[in-house]
């Protein structure tokens, strides 16, 4: 490809920690200096992020990216899967969507998608000094080993090291570890060159008589026993974790609730106010009620109508129209946004099967989702006190209907969104609305709020990735780590 250094970190299970080593590595190895760039292969996930050269990939990839303090761009994430059923999901490569595949049809096109992964991938390679490639699950995951882009195939395709992360909170470490190793074939075993060890809860002198005898057992090294890192802030890659709910706090004065659908896209839109010091934040999953709320707010999707059809079922649709009785306010993002309109039609069956679904009716629109995407970042100011606010869109919904005529944000390319009327209901496509401390403040005062003082959700992000550098220095042995790194063991 190139004589950049390589290094892959692949991981024994999902949510073993991959994403966060890597930007952890990433932003350790730019104060070296190294100019260095992260790289997925393959990722599933509906939490995306719009690069600067206008396609979408992970959110992961994009906050990797940030680490080693460069703009995120489609190459980062050639391949990205965005589940809209339990069997099927749009494919996007090199940034933009191609259509809708089931799980079978897309095994069959990993062939053509690995020459957009190495296209990439050599593209990175051209332009970086090092770069640092996450994986995809579990390599040891047998039925998905044949035409592997994501794991061991593409490391044995480009010749790249392959460190291996574990989870030990969630116990069994040592057999996650062994027991991946041998599932994988003689050549991959080779190209495991160390472990690292992560979220490690307690006094490590209990734990080194398991690691002597992981190293004499696998004869591999153990490059380093990473802590449990409280209060950490960066952008989850997917999944709604338990974790993510408001922490305990004194003086909570506004209470938010968001509606977790079965297809919910960029929850991290709301890591503002799960952090906001007097936000008391609460996700309601499947079968719960929502409570007593000052605010709910509808959040993306990637299945609008099955989404909504889900709020029904749940009773959430009916808990909402008493919400607002009662003088409560709402907030629509994205697919959120187009639920708060009259009708949704999907007339090419880009969600599901064709056809029209009426919206909750809280805002005069209609949208009708389209074949091309909208895909942009942009800067603008909100209506409610002028506030600077910056985001991004990511839809195929085309809204149109007097509504649009009182807008949310006035942005660089022109008004988005819509306010009710009566004051109660507003909504918009686009997402990081409350990243901007100033815009978080003015939509928190608009719920009824007062003395809003919000954080700078930018700097905690940061601040995070900089405790992470840090612990790469003070737990990794960073000597082997180059080495590896640089193909000299």
């Amino acid at each position: 490809m190139s004589s950049a250094h390589t290094l892959m970190v692949q991981g024994c299970t999902s949510d073993a920690g991959k994403s966060t080593l890597v930007a952890a590595i990433c932003r350790w190895l730019t104060r070296n200096p190294i100019r260095v760039a992260p790289f997925k292969p393959q990722n599933m996930a509906l939490n995306a992020a719009v690069t600067a050269d206008g396609g979408e990939i992970g959110r992961a990839q994009a906050a990797q990216a940030a680490a080693c303090r460069i703009e995120p761009t489609t190459d980062m994430n050639p391949v990205l899967l965005k589940p809209n059923t339990d069997v099927g999901a749009q494919v996007i490569i090199q940034g933009h969507a191609i259509g809708n595949m089931n799980a079978l049809d897309y095994h069959a096109y990993k062939t053509t998608a690995r020459h957009a992964v190495l296209e990439s991938f050599g593209r990175l390679c051209a332009g970086y000094d090092a770069v640092i490639i996450e994986g995809a699950g579990s390599p040891a995951e047998i039925n998905l080993r044949a035409n592997d882009i994501a794991n061991m195939g593409f490391a044995e395709a480009v010749d790249c090291p392959v460190i291996l992360v574990a989870d030990i909170d969630r116990g069994g470490v040592f057999a996650h570890l062994v027991g991946t190793l041998e599932l994988l074939s003689e050549s991959e075993r080779q190209r495991i060159k160390g472990f690292v060890i992560n979220r490690f809860r307690g006094d490590i002198a209990l734990l080194e008589s398991g690691l002597h005898w992981l190293e004499a057992r696998t004869g591999k090294p153990v490059l380093g026993v990473l802590p449990y890192l409280h209060g950490l802030h960066l952008e989850a890659e997917d999944a709604i974790a338990r974790d993510m709910q408001s922490a305990s706090k004194e003086g909570q004065r506004l209470r938010v609730i968001v509606p977790v659908t079965p297809r919910i896209s960029n929850h991290t839109d709301f890591d503002a106010l799960r952090l906001h010091p007097q936000v008391d934040f609460h996700f309601v999953g499947p079968d719960e009620t929502i409570p007593t709320a000052d605010l709910i707010i509808l959040p993306g999707s990637k299945s609008v109508r099955d989404d909504l059809a889900f709020l029904h079922r749940q009773g959430w649709a009916d808990a909402i129209s008493r919400h607002l009785r009662y003088g409560g306010k709402l907030i629509g993002i994205c697919g959120g946004f187009q639920m708060l309109g009259q009708q949704i039609n999907d007339p090419y069956g880009l969600e599901g099967t064709p056809g029209n679904m009426p919206g909750l009716g809280y805002l005069a629109m209609q949208t009708e989702l389209a074949q091309e995407k909208q895909l942009r970042n942009a800067h603008g100011t909100l209506t409610l006190g002028s506030a600077a606010v910056r985001g991004y869109e990511i839809h195929a919904g085309v809204s149109r209907g007097p509504a649009l005529e009182r807008p949310v944000v006035q942005l660089d390319y022109g008004p988005d969104g819509a306010i009710s009327p009566d004051g109660q209901v507003l909504g918009c496509y686009l997402h990081g609305i409350f990243d901007t401390p100033a815009a978080c403040d003015a939509l928190l005062a608009w719920a009824g709020l007062r003395e809003v003082k919000s954080p700078d959700i930018a700097a905690l992000r940061e601040a995070s990735i900089e405790r992470l550098a840090d612990t790469i220095a003070q737990y990794m042995d960073t000597d082997k780590l180059m080495a590896i790194l640089e193909r000299r063991v």
